[in-house]
């Protein structure tokens, strides 16, 4: 009798350890649904706007495939649903974050304009006094400034904001890096003369 006892225990364990393990599945509509949220958001520029925030249900999304892989199915759904909702979250900002971003670029703007002018400025004062041993080559560097403003322009008008607040940056560490160039240039050649 103890023997059927513990027999039939010792089936019953099996069958319920049986049917926890057929239970425990892979959650693959939650990683789908997570990849296709956050394939939304990447085509809504989220990875543009809200970068932080899409960054960070990227990293939900391969943790949930990492969990996946050790068979940490639970753990793995959890980390898919937190990657679809920071993906979805992200979607709800990108707007907003454009708007601030092109705010910043038009209160930029005339602050990279005047650097570009004072470049010019300060190239015809050096080329005046030869204080710069390549016209050409300042002029080709004055003229690709020139270029770039025009592009930081033609993209905000396009929409394209986070590519003209990028190279508006840019452009303005250019035309600083000229000035300086040529400032430098004037007072060796001032000091040269002593």
């Amino acid at each position: 009798m103890k023997q059927t006892v513990w027999k039939m225990g010792l089936i019953v364990c099996i069958c319920a350890l049986s049917l926890i393990l057929a239970c425990a599945k892979p959650p693959t509509q939650e990683i789908a649904n997570a990849e296709k949220a956050i394939a939304d958001a990447k085509a809504k520029e989220a990875d543009l706007y809200v970068q932080d925030m899409f960054t960070k249900a990227q990293d939900e999304m391969k943790k949930a495939t990492d969990l996946v892989t050790a068979k940490k199915f639970d753990e793995a759904k959890t980390a898919a649903l937190e990657a679809a909702k920071m993906a979805q979250q992200s979607v709800t900002l990108i707007e907003q974050n454009k708007q601030k971003l092109k705010e910043e670029l038009e209160a930029m703007l005339p602050n990279v304009q005047k650097a570009l002018d004072e470049v010019k400025t300060l190239a015809a004062t050096a080329i005046k006094k030869k204080a710069f041993a390549s016209k050409d080559e300042l002029q080709s560097a004055i003229g690709k400034l020139e270029l770039d403003m025009t592009a930081v322009k033609e993209q905000l008008q396009a929409g394209k904001i986070r590519q003209a607040v990028d190279l508006a940056k840019s452009l303005a560490e250019q035309a600083n890096a000229q000035k300086q160039s040529l400032t430098d240039a004037m007072g060796q050649q001032k000091a040269a003369k002593k």
